[in-house]
């Protein structure tokens, strides 16, 4: 969803649209945050937090600017910012006192002097500029990595950010260790006529900037709300008994999912009810191996190894078997119960023989013509006679057609002008004996 197909590309700001959000609400932004302290009524305006957040590049860097306007912005508005040796066009994300619980959890203090200012409401010189500079960062992107690929340097450059007055780049770069890039910001300088900026972002976050659909059929966590990156490394997957297949657990970053730690805590409590010593049993069969536990039904699943059948047991089971290997005594059998599952059953459909059930309107309508036809019999006496002239009458008006459309080729009447003696004779007694 854009600007675009709400209707913002004249300056205008409508209350929301169809796609779930409008620029008011900033549902076209990414990153997104809900202001549930929107509707709080002001006390002391002494007090009201005057620092706002504003966000640039459709939310994938946010900031945060002290208001010393005298104007009262809202989520959706377009202000101009101090940047970098000039200015920068951004986009209000949060007002009012969610913004200092925002400071809070970022470690900024709202008291700082070094906190740049919001200077003015968007004109639009300020829009048009921001403009003509955005559409320089795709180009900047392909010469950059074509001149780091000269510099024979080990690095990717994943996005450049223009600032909207043009005096700035932010070259954002991914590389597996430290890169000596000093040469490289000289040439940056030269090429672009700006002043260089390079951050190094890690994979996930490239994916966050880049965004797209995960492959539960939503917009990646880390291009929407996810702003903490965990670590994520196979043993999670094993602790919810996930096969270890990479292609199925890595995300279009091409790491671990970062979904993957959501249920874990729900895994780890669960498996605290589970013995932890009991990853071999000793029973007459022989020695018993832990394949998996369920923490769903509270099972734990064994394996033989003269078979190749899994037996699921009890933690009870489990417990007990292992008190009579403490004391040396082999059980006989493990035990294992009857797992019945609750899905039902699906039944599948018998063969049905569906030949003669699909007929067509105008084959029935010919069936049941010819079925009349056959019931009455021919016409006639008077019903033949006419239907000899209509008959007659039609062909009379094929001639003409054929007539008037090839003069030449037919004589003034509708008759041949050579017919076989014989076949007229025939032709006449045929007639005769219908009217009789």
């Amino acid at each position: 969803m854009g600007c675009t197909s709400c209707g913002t590309a004249n300056g205008s700001k409508p209350g929301g649209c169809k796609s779930n959000g409008g620029c008011s609400t900033g549902g076209c932004n990414r990153m997104n945050t809900y202001d549930w302290l929107r509707n709080l009524p002001i006390a002391d305006m002494d007090s009201h937090c005057n620092v706002v957040e504003v966000s640039f590049n459709k939310g994938t860097r946010k900031d945060f600017f002290r208001n010393t306007t005298v104007h009262f912005f809202e989520k959706g508005d377009l202000v101009t910012v101090e940047g970098v040796s000039g200015v920068d066009v951004g986009e209000i994300s949060l007002t009012g006192e969610i913004v200092r619980l925002q400071m809070k959890k970022y470690g900024v203090k709202e008291g700082n002097p070094e906190m740049k200012k919001v200077l003015r409401t968007a004109t639009e010189r300020d829009l048009e500029q921001r403009g003509i500079n955005k559409q320089r960062e795709p180009e900047a992107v392909i010469r950059s990595r074509a001149i780091a690929r000269q510099l024979k340097l080990d690095m990717k450059i994943s996005q450049v950010e223009m600032q909207a007055d043009g005096r700035k780049a932010t070259f954002y770069y991914i590389a597996d260790g430290r890169v000596d890039f000093r040469e490289l910001i000289k040439v940056y300088a030269t090429e672009f006529k700006v002043k260089v900026e390079m951050r190094q972002i890690g994979a996930r976050q490239e994916a966050g900037k880049v965004g797209g659909i995960g492959s539960c059929g939503r917009e990646l966590c880390c291009a929407t709300w996810l702003t903490e990156f965990k670590s994520v490394n196979t043993s999670i997957a094993r602790y919810q008994n996930l096969s270890i297949n990479q292609t199925k657990l890595s995300g279009q970053c091409g790491r671990l999912k970062c979904c993957l730690n959501y249920e874990l805590d729900t895994y780890l409590d669960a498996l605290q009810g589970f013995p932890n010593d009991c990853d071999q049993l000793e029973v007459a069969k022989g020695r018993a191996y832990l394949i998996k536990k369920d923490i769903f039904k509270n099972l734990m699943w064994y394996s033989l190894p003269d078979s190749n059948k899994q037996y699921p047991l009890t933690i009870e089971r489990v417990r007990k078997i292992k008190s009579l290997n403490r004391q040396n005594i082999v059980p006989e059998e493990l035990e294992a119960v009857e797992v019945v599952s609750t899905k039902p059953k699906e039944v599948e459909p018998a063969f049905v023989d569906v030949v003669g059930q699909i007929s067509l309107r105008s084959l029935e309508r010919a069936d049941k013509k010819r079925k009349q036809q056959r019931r009455t019999g021919p016409p006639q006496g008077n019903q033949a006679v006419a239907a000899n002239q209509g008959v007659q009458g039609q062909q009379q008006k094929q001639g003409q057609n054929r007539g008037n459309h090839r003069p030449q080729q037919r004589n003034a009447g509708n008759k041949p002008q050579h017919q076989n003696p014989q076949r007229r004779r025939e032709n006449n007694n045929n007639s005769n004996k219908q009217a009789n």
